[in-house]
């Protein structure tokens, strides 16, 4: 444990926001499972349903610095790029 001040109060801080992005990739995570989900399953329904949320929250992960930009691109990408091969065919 560090004896200043101030980074007694950052080591506590960085706890928090360890805690918050661990919350905000699990959720986006899961989002993503259900949509990877039903693109397996070919359910066109479920795909529309889930499909979206999914984007949504792989968005908010990279706005608030928790994916890198890239990262979030490439996991939209081929999430949109599977359904729509599971919608076709």
């Amino acid at each position: 444990m560090a004896n200043i001040k101030s980074q007694k109060k950052r080591i506590l801080t960085n706890e928090i926001a360890r805690q918050r992005n661990i919350s905000v990739r699990s959720r986006m995570k899961t989002f993503v499972a259900k949509a990877d989900a039903a693109i397996e399953a070919k359910d066109a329904e479920a795909i529309n349903a889930t499909l979206n949320p999914a984007l949504s929250e792989i968005d908010r992960a990279q706005k608030k610095g928790i994916i890198h930009g890239n990262s979030a691109a490439r996991k939209k990408s081929h999430l949109q790029h599977t359904a729509a091969v599971a919608l076709k065919g």
